[in-house]
């Protein structure tokens, strides 16, 4: 039997006009899949209501090499020993930044009642590994040097982020285990992970906002001519990890519908069997980015509960 979207959220995307195209790139333009995406990025973040109580403050923090990058802490109030989150944008390594993505970040300060600092790690391929990533790991350990003044149980901050802020977490969470920083969670909302991942799934073709295609273009951009060989390290593509021993507890969601569906599946069945606890959700007839136009629908807001009970956990 052909899979089929979920008919609340069916009933979304045609309320909606239609569903919300990233981009129409061809393989490897990444210039002009950051171009559309960013635009299509933006209308859905459109659809996100403002936040008033949440309050924000910026930051410029040191990044990857000294390079000073962005930083933004959204809160509503922070009592001490409060946890805290790093959050990580999404947008295919290419794509996306700090202030595109504003609308979301707030709605998890908000809802989940904790802190977030949000970076504008620097984009590939003018920026290749493992610039994206150290800036993401270098934020991290900002958040830790700054927990006083802003009120944070450095025991208690994790990491989180979308698609491909999704694999950025994933892979500062290696780092942070491999050089001694406490992580208290890695929180992996359909995080794409493996760069090998090209070959077009024919099910799953009709469904997806980022294609095949568009993965290739933004691996492609992060690792140049090493995407796919046997030198890609795993803080750059999580999945090609050996040992997921020491990794903090995960907690994963994917749509069935996502191209990343394998790869999460599979990530956090190496983390169970490294002794690492990890909670996965697999939404049946879901999409990529499903939450935003299908924010309503039972599983959105299904979805949204446990994010936020996550959040409060630790």
């Amino acid at each position: 039997m052909a899979f089929t979207y979920d008919s609340e959220f069916a009933a979304a995307v045609a309320q909606a006009g239609g569903p919300i195209e990233l981009a129409q790139a061809a393989p490897g333009d990444w210039q002009a899949l950051r171009e559309q995406g960013d635009v299509g990025l933006a209308a859905m973040m459109a659809l996100i209501p403002a936040m008033p109580d949440v309050l924000t403050k910026d930051f410029e923090i040191e990044g990857y090499q000294g390079a000073p990058i962005s930083a933004r802490w959204y809160y509503k109030e922070n009592p001490q020993a409060a946890p805290a989150v790093l959050y990580i944008h999404g947008g295919g390594m290419v794509l996306g930044s700090m202030e595109i993505y504003s609308p979301a970040v707030a709605t998890i300060a908000d809802g989940g009642g904790v802190p977030v600092l949000s970076v504008d790690y620097r984009l590939a391929p003018e920026h290749p590994h493992p610039v994206p990533v150290e800036d993401c790991f270098a934020a991290l350990t900002w958040l830790h040097a700054h927990a006083a003044e802003l009120g944070v149980d450095p025991a208690r901050i994790a990491v989180m982020g979308d698609s491909a802020g999704g694999g950025l977490a994933a892979g500062t969470a290696i780092l942070a285990r491999d050089r001694g920083v406490p992580l208290a969670r890695q929180i992996l909302i359909y995080p794409m992970l493996d760069d090998r991942n090209v070959v077009p799934d024919s099910a799953l073709v009709p469904f997806v906002t980022w294609t095949y295609d568009d993965n290739m273009t933004g691996w492609g951009a992060l690792l140049g001519d090493r995407r796919g060989t046997g030198d890609v390290p795993p803080s750059a593509a999580p999945a090609r990890e050996t040992d997921y021993h020491g990794l903090p507890p995960a907690y994963i969601e994917v749509g069935e519908l996502d191209i990343f569906r394998d790869e999460d599946i599979e990530y956090a069945q190496q983390l169970s069997r490294a002794g690492v606890s990890a909670e996965l959700h697999v939404h049946p007839g879901l999409p990529h980015g499903f939450e935003i136009l299908g924010a309503l629908t039972d599983v959105g807001l299904r979805s949204r509960a446990d994010r936020m009970r996550v959040l409060q956990s630790f």
